[in-house]
C-alpha cells in the first residue's frame, strides 16, 4: 500500500480554514489587532513616560501599603535589577505583555472551570482538549497565530492567552472540587445565596490552590514571551533572540535574568494581593 495514501498532514487540513478565516473574517481580525495593540501601547507609555526611578518607588509604596514589607523589598529588588541591567523599557514591554494576557487567561479560565467543578460531564468533555493543550509544544501555538495576526505582538499574545489558560482551568476546577462538603452544606443550611457561597466560602477555600493555577499561569505565560521574540513581539524575548543569534551571552543571561525578575514580582504581588483580600474578608 502506498504510504502516501495514509499519511495525514494537519498542516494541509488546517491551512484551508486559515485562507477561509483570513478572507471571510478579516475585518475583525483587524478590529482585533488594533484593540489589543491600543491596549498594550498605553499601557507602555503610562510605564515608560515616567523615569524608571518613579515607577519603581511607586510599585514599592504600593507593594508596601497593599501587601507587607517584604514584598515592597522583593518588587523593588526584582524591577532595580531590570533598570540596572540595561533593560528597562524591554522589560516594561514584557510586564504588559504578560500581565494582559495572565489577566484575560483567568477571565476565560476561571468561570470555565467553576462550571468543570460542578458538572462533571462538562469536565470529563474538556479534560482532552486540556490534555492536547498542555502536551502541544508552545510555539506551535505561534503557528496559526501568526498566520491570522501576521509578525508582531498580537499574534504572541494571542498564544500566550491560550497556552496559559490550561492550567488555570485545570487548577480552578481542581480548587472548587476540594471545598468542604460540610461548609456548603452549612451555607446552604443558614440560607445563604449561591453567590454568597461562591464568595464568601467556595472562593476563600480555594484561595490556596488557585494561587498555584495563577502562578503557573504566570510562570507559562512568561515562558512562552521569550518564544514570542522570534515573531517580533519585542519585550524580554527579542533580547533573548538576539543574545542567541549574535551569540551574546552577556545579553542572553541578562535578559534570561530579568524575565526570572519579572516572574517573581509578579507572583509576589499577585499572591500577596489575594491573601490579603481574603483575610480582610474573613474579618
Amino acid at each position: 500500500m502506498n504510504a502516501d495514501l495514509i499519511r495525514f498532514s494537519p498542516g494541509a487540513l488546517l491551512a484551508p480554514v486559515v485562507d477561509w478565516l483570513n478572507a471571510n473574517f478579516h475585518p475583525f481580525f483587524d478590529l482585533v489587532t488594533r484593540i489589543i495593540e491600543t491596549t498594550l501601547g498605553a499601557l507602555e507609555t503610562i510605564l515608560l513616560i515616567l523615569p524608571a526611578y518613579a515607577v519603581i518607588a511607586i510599585v514599592v509604596i504600593f507593594s508596601g501599603l497593599l501587601v507587607n514589607i517584604r514584598v515592597a523589598i522583593v518588587s523593588g529588588i526584582a524591577l532595580g535589577f531590570c533598570f540596572f541591567s540595561g533593560l528597562w523599557e524591554a522589560s516594561m514591554q514584557t510586564l504588559v505583555l504578560v500581565t494582559v494576557s495572565v489577566c484575560i487567561s483567568v477571565i476565560i479560565a476561571f468561570p470555565i472551570g467553576v462550571l468543570a467543578a460542578r458538572n462533571r460531564t462538562f469536565e470529563a468533555v474538556i479534560r482532552p482538549m486540556l490534555d492536547v493543550m498542555q502536551t502541544v509544544p508552545p510555539w506551535v501555538y505561534l503557528i496559526p497565530a501568526v498566520m491570522i495576526f501576521s509578525l508582531g505582538r498580537v499574534p504572541a499574545i494571542i498564544a500566550t492567552i491560550v497556552y496559559g489558560i490550561p492550567p488555570m482551568l485545570r487548577l480552578t476546577t481542581l480548587a472548587f472540587q476540594q471545598v468542604p462538603k460540610d461548609l456548603l452544606e452549612l451555607g446552604q443550611a443558614t440560607g445563604a445565596s449561591p453567590r454568597s457561597i461562591l464568595f464568601k466560602i467556595e472562593i476563600p477555600s480555594a484561595t490556596p490552590t488557585l494561587l498555584v493555577g495563577l502562578n503557573q499561569c504566570i510562570l507559562l505565560s512568561l515562558a512562552i514571551v521569550v518564544l514570542a521574540g522570534l515573531v517580533g513581539a519585542g519585550g524580554l524575548g527579542a533580547e533573548v533572540t538576539r543574545g542567541l543569534t549574535r551569540m551574546e551571552m552577556g545579553l542572553g543571561l541578562r535578559a534570561g535574568l530579568a524575565i526570572v525578575a519579572l516572574a517573581i514580582l509578579l507572583d509576589r504581588l499577585s499572591r500577596g494581593a489575594l491573601q490579603q483580600r481574603d483575610m480582610t474578608e474573613i474579618q
